[in-house]
């Protein structure tokens, strides 16, 4: 018998917003919201962008305000806070002659070691000296246009750096402990209580970024240090490991001392970290596990790279779209008429418990996940072109969807959140995947979300972006349409496809489950199946009882109680990031071993030691 990983929190932050509570899926199907719900989440917004403080910051918005608030969210052209993309700095090369030479004076502290050939120094007073030579070679500060003006940024006058003591620390680095914080204190239950109920070992934490931490604070400043004339500091490099992200959340959010785990695939970075968190839950190697991702790219040689590729949407291919008057907020097109995807920053997290400890504990139901397929693309022409390895993922997920829930969910209450990058790639190969195996399992109308629309790509969390989505889908049963496109582009396959350009309301009941798809440079594909939380407590009644139910329905009570605190704490800006720097350190001198278990001083919980043989049937 497998443990079911049931997602009991969630929590994060991308250009939509918090994604706690479904405050950023509201925020994508916003018009189709009444107006009370509507109010609340631009009430929350606001907050969380500064313009609305303390008592002031809940109830409805002034028109101007509410302005305010839809222009500073979701994809938008990109703002001066991370660069003038008009005028964005560079060193441009240049060597200088002059028949006379060249005579100048600088600080001999200045000189470089050893002296270029044919330089004459003279010493003159006050350190100085005086150069003459033929010729130099210098770098001469410039700026030139970056042709990608769109991206998915956080929104407008929301810096997570402010959020707690942020010093030193890289964006993506900000970005995973606040969006760590959020999940956990949306699950509505003390932590040390989950740690003394699951053990401290039986706590996993995956999470990373793709393309590592690449702003001054983290790698970007150590490489370019020697170039611009400074010194590498002391924690750049450690910083800037793709791995930090779950380094930080367990020093300084959890406090954890279980397993973790950084796995890295390109754009399906998030689905490869959730795979590993459902195999331990299921062969229970562990009862909790913390999913997540953070990525901060917006950053000029990020976009550099990816434009010198043609991978993003520029503005020459957005004039071919749009005309001389460019809607940058409509940039990101999946299955429309496209020219490349647009970057986004984000973070998104999850926390799941095995189906016994989520019942003991009270803990939320938002889902469950049912398993995590990854498929490589074998032989390759290009690193960066899809191949067969996606139809795999897709079609395995499909199938055993079918074999746990039957033909009747797959079919009639199944949805797909496409990886929709937003290329003419992608649109072509990725409908084509879904169009025949939706032919091949008998789908008819099979409805496509795309939700980088939205947000943009956001490279490791992309795949997190789709499951909060789905989670959100499945609370209000508003699928969200591809709004940022005027029609399907016409080398899109949809024979058996739903690629509605509006919103969907569906009944939430009439959905089973999501199949959450993620293409990767490189051949990093991986497709994850998420059931309804209709579905999990289905599941939970048959295997546990009614009556275990109806005990945990009363234990959640308090929970959510403490849950909806921290929500309407949250919705009036106040965060109360999770950052325990130096605190509770542990005193390996204290740690009590009796050669059955271990006991740290200050975590609850003991450490049982494994005392079965694994190989007996070969010992």
């Amino acid at each position: 018998m497998q443990r079911l990983p049931v997602i009991t929190a969630f929590g994060g932050f991308n250009p939509a917003g918090r994604s706690s509570f479904h405050r950023g899926y509201k925020r994508m199907v916003l018009d189709r919201l009444g107006a009370a719900e509507r109010t609340d989440v631009l009430s929350d917004l606001a907050a969380l962008m500064g313009l609305r403080t303390g008592d002031a910051a809940s109830g409805p918005l002034s028109a101007e305000l509410e302005q305010q608030v839809l222009q500073g969210t979701l994809v938008r052209e990109l703002e001066s806070r991370y660069y003038d993309y008009r005028h964005c700095h560079f060193h441009q090369p240049a060597e200088l002659r002059s028949e006379g030479g060249f005579t100048f004076e600088m600080s001999a502290r200045q000189l470089p070691s050893p002296l270029p050939e044919g330089w004459s120094v003279e010493p003159l007073d006050n350190g100085r000296v005086r150069v003459r030579t033929a010729e130099l070679s210098v770098m001469l500060d410039s700026y030139r246009e970056i042709s990608v003006a769109s991206a998915g940024q956080l929104p407008t006058g929301f810096e997570p750096g402010e959020q707690y003591n942020s010093r030193f620390h890289p964006r993506g680095l900000q970005l995973a402990i606040l969006g760590a914080s959020d999940a956990i204190q949306s699950l509505g239950i003390d932590w040390d209580l989950v740690t003394a109920k699951a053990g401290p070992d039986k706590i996993s934490v995956y999470a990373s970024s793709a393309m590592s931490q690449l702003d001054p604070n983290g790698n970007g400043g150590l490489l370019q240090s020697r170039l611009r004339g400074g010194r590498v500091s002391s924690k750049q490099l450690a910083l800037g490991l793709t791995s930090m992200p779950a380094d930080f959340v367990n020093a300084y959010v959890l406090g954890s001392v279980g397993t973790t785990g950084a796995v890295a695939g390109a754009c399906a970075t998030y689905l490869y970290n959730l795979r590993a968190a459902v195999e331990d839950i299921r062969c229970g190697r562990a009862r909790v596990a913390v999913v997540g991702a953070a990525e901060a790219p917006l950053v000029p040689e990020v976009v550099d790279g990816y434009t010198t590729m043609g991978a993003l949407a520029n503005l020459e291919g957005l004039r071919k779209i749009f005309g001389d008057e460019i809607d940058f907020r409509r940039a990101s097109r999946p299955f429309g008429d496209n020219c490349g995807f647009t970057l986004g920053e984000g973070s998104q997290w999850a926390v799941l418990m095995d189906d016994e400890l989520a019942l003991e504990l009270g803990a939320p139901i938002h889902g469950a996940v049912a398993n995590v397929f990854v498929n490589a693309d074998g032989p390759k022409k290009s690193i960066s072109a899809p191949g067969p390895g996606n139809y795999l993922t897709v079609a395995r997920a499909m199938s055993e969807v079918r074999a746990i829930l039957g033909e009747e969910s797959l079919r009639q209450r199944s949805f797909v959140q496409a990886h929709g990058s937003s290329t003419p790639q992608n649109r072509v190969t990725e409908s084509a995947i879904f169009d025949r195996l939706a032919g091949a399992f008998g789908i008819q109308n099979w409805p496509v979300c795309a939700v980088k629309a939205f947000v943009g790509h956001t490279v490791a969390a992309a795949s997190g972006d789709q499951l909060i989505s789905s989670l959100g889908i499945f609370d209000r049963g508003i699928l969200p349409g591809i709004t940022t496109i005027d029609r399907v582009a016409d080398d899109v396959y949809h024979q058996h496809l739903d690629l509605s350009l509006t919103h969907v309301e569906r009944d939430p009941a009439s959905l089973d489950v999501a199949f959450l798809n993620s293409k990767g440079f490189g051949g990093n594909n991986a497709t994850a199946s998420v059931f309804a939380p209709h579905i999990a407590q289905k599941m939970l009644a048959k295997r546990h009882g009614d009556r275990a139910l109806t005990e945990y329905r009363k234990r959640n009570e308090a929970v959510a109680e403490r849950a909806a605190a921290y929500d309407a704490r949250a919705s009036r800006g106040d965060l109360d990031a999770i950052y325990r720097f130096g605190e509770g350190l542990i005193d390996e001198e204290g740690i009590a071993v009796d050669g059955h278990s271990l006991k740290l001083p200050g975590v609850p919980g003991e450490v049982v030691l494994p005392v079965e043989n694994p190989f007996a049937d070969m010992v």
